[in-house]
């Protein structure tokens, strides 16, 4: 890279050492979820003979490329449990890492606008609280005091008719989030090296023994996959098809400005989400490009579909301009529930098929995929999210049961 390294930036960012020889482990991909596996095995295993591998630099994909929304309030048990731990985490994480990543918990709102929304949220907000996770179901008056800008008369084209509230849920500024967790781990041992493509697999029969890179050949004992978008990929070349499909996911902002947007609203209905950041850019995020691609850019569409929606629910925000749009790159599998364990290639494990739940995921993501890693066996919480449940058929279909998946 040749930015100049910000002050609050730590010397480590900048810096590329040259990988070592051998591992005890390898992540590969350099983004929030590996990041956060280097750290939990450091920390919690007592790992830190751990290369990340970076193609880019580090939290340059998807990290850099979603809409900083968290939030625990799923419908299926298996999703409730893994969310909710991320969101424990999350809520401990600043202190732990002594890094402010402007984690701000404003509350996440789901808006209905169909008797189904209606009933499918109620169901939601009761499943969740049999689960421990805070929900409650707001009626539209109830709703514009969560939200005084959110148009919810009755003469609009898609009445809002209440919605589901998660008070703990919020928002964190992305890169703070991977610096922090990167910072630790460097701090902890573990070597970030940037700039360095995994092209194939070292293999011993059928067992994976380390990679090959464009700066050389390295062996491990345990490799994982954390490389979002492109995790299949990587696997294809170890011997292993996984059940993902990748494709753009689009995001804008707007320009600056003052403090108007006390929460974060979705809806699926519409099909938008809206958050304002830290420094005052309106956060949007739309859909999932219905083709499969790998490209980081908003397709007009899409973009103006969510344009469309956004003002019919803030009619404020129709003066406001358009700074950015972009695309990150999504896996998905046919349950839209990610894919988290070990694999049939011996001693290759993968983080994988997040969809647009990667970046809520994070610390959980990190923390079970590491035990994972760690001891060959999975956590509790990501047993559920085995590979082989596509072919038992013990599937978890969040996508197809709650009012958005995001």
């Amino acid at each position: 890279m040749t930015s100049e390294p910000l002050p609050e930036h730590p010397d480590f960012l900048w810096r590329n050492p040259e990988p070592r020889s051998s591992y005890d482990v390898i992540v590969v991909g350099a983004g929030g979820h590996g990041l956060a596996t280097a750290y939990y095995l450091a920390k919690n295993h007592g790992i830190t003979n751990v290369a990340v591998l970076e193609k880019g630099w580090l939290a340059g994909g998807n990290m850099a490329r979603n809409t900083t929304i968290i939030r625990s309030n799923y419908l299926w048990d298996e999703s409730a449990a893994i969310y909710e731990h991320a969101l424990k985490l999350w809520e401990g994480l600043p202190e732990e890492l002594d890094y402010d990543f402007l984690f701000s918990q404003r509350g996440v709102l789901n808006l209905a606008h169909t008797l189904q929304d209606v009933r499918e949220g109620v169901r939601r907000a009761n499943a969740n609280k049999l689960n421990g996770v805070d929900a409650e179901w707001l009626e539209p008056d109830e709703v514009a005091k969560v939200c005084p800008i959110l148009n919810v008369s009755s003469r609009t084209r898609y009445p809002v008719l209440g919605g589901t509230f998660q008070p703990r849920a919020g928002i964190a500024k992305h890169d703070h989030v991977a610096w922090a967790l990167a910072r630790r781990a460097d701090e902890l041992g573990v070597d970030l090296i940037q700039g360095c493509e995994v092209t194939g697999f070292l293999k011993d029969g059928d067992r994976v023994v380390g990679v090959d890179t464009n700066r050389g050949r390295i062996h491990a004992g345990r490799v994982g996959l954390a490389a979002a978008g492109h995790s299949s990929v990587l696997a294809e070349r170890a011997g292993v098809r996984l059940p993902v499909q990748s494709h753009p996911l689009q995001a804008l902002v707007s320009e600056l400005h003052e403090p108007v947007h006390p929460t974060v609203v979705m809806s699926n209905h519409v099909h938008v989400y809206v958050s304002q950041a830290h420094k005052g850019e309106l956060v949007m995020g739309a859909g999932v490009d219905s083709y499969n691609g790998y490209g980081q850019r908003g397709s007009f569409h899409v973009i103006e579909q969510q344009m469309a929606a956004a003002v019919e629910l803030f009619p404020v925000f129709a003066r406001a301009h358009v700074l950015r749009t972009w695309g990150g790159i999504v896996d998905v599998t046919p349950d839209a529930s990610p894919i988290i364990g070990r694999t049939p290639v011996e001693n290759l494990y993968v983080n994988c098929g997040w969809g647009t739940g990667g970046f809520k995921a994070t610390p959980a993501a990190g923390w079970t995929f590491a035990h994972t890693i760690a001891t060959g066996e999975p956590h509790p919480l990501n047993a559920p999210f085995a590979l082989e449940r596509f072919t038992s058929g013990a599937l978890i279909d969040e996508h197809g049961a709650a009012a958005v998946a995001h």
